[in-house]
């Protein structure tokens, strides 16, 4: 995989729109989920697109990999986070089906990114 920038992959660009679409959402909740949820979903979302820039900058394929795998924990949070904001009363009957749709292409991208990046030794692998 050659990539001139970060800025060049696509799921930089949608995880840029993901975070975006948070920060929208967010700005529905109450105040009483300020310091908590709120703030939690908000990082989870920058760590996503701001970890895939640090390991593409950082050069080596295999830092690179580091930070796309850290960026896909980012997203299992932001999964985590976005599930049990649908099962508060105060938030679960807001809009989340784009957020959904973005977060899922994000983590299947990811997902094909690390595997890619990181081919299975077949000598390796358990059966």
């Amino acid at each position: 995989m050659t990539f001139h920038s970060y800025r060049d992959l696509i799921v930089w660009q949608k995880s840029i729109h993901l975070a975006a679409k948070i920060d929208d959402l967010i700005q529905k909740f109450p105040s009483q989920y300020r310091y908590g949820l709120v703030d939690q979903m908000h990082r989870s979302s920058v760590s996503i697109p701001s970890n895939i820039a640090e390991g593409r900058r950082r050069g080596p394929k295999k830092d690179f990999l580091k930070y796309l795998r850290i960026s896909y924990a980012s997203g299992a949070e932001l999964e985590t986070q976005i599930e049990i904001s649908k099962n508060l009363d105060r938030t679960k009957n807001l809009d989340y089906e784009e957020i959904d749709d973005l977060l899922n292409q994000v983590m299947r991208m990811l997902n094909k990114m690390i595997t890619t990046l990181n081919p299975r030794d077949p000598k390796k692998r358990r059966s």
